[in-house]
């Protein structure tokens, strides 16, 4: 099993988004969020947030009051160096904005980006 890797804060998040993922590892009981992306969609790839307990052996780690934030390492390299998540919420809906500066074009409904 590969350590994990201790990485600079290239991926940033805003202080909602921190909040919103705070507050959902404590009521999953986990240490953290995994990010990574998965060819899907129209366009090519789309993100996925997942809690873990612990990091995937080779994740990068960052750690955030509360929670550590583990970001699978082929996802960094191929689409996430740069990354901003922010977390919108209105009276209809709430979810995690990327801010994707590797992102090329994305699918009309906005589900699937490209590189």
């Amino acid at each position: 099993m590969q350590h994990k890797t201790e990485i600079q804060a290239d991926i940033q998040l805003t202080d909602a988004a921190k909040a919103r993922m705070r507050q959902q590892v404590v009521e999953q009981g986990v240490a953290g969020v995994r990010l990574s992306v998965r060819a899907a969609g129209c366009s090519g790839l789309e993100y996925v947030v997942d809690f873990s307990a612990q990091p995937e052996a080779g994740d990068h780690v960052l750690a955030f009051d509360g929670f550590s934030l583990f970001v699978d390492a082929e996802s960094y390299a191929q689409a996430l160096s740069g990354l901003r998540i922010d977390f919108q919420q209105d009276a209809l809906s709430a979810a995690f904005v990327f801010n994707n500066p590797n992102k090329k074009g994305e699918c009309g409904c906005g589900e699937s980006f490209t590189i």
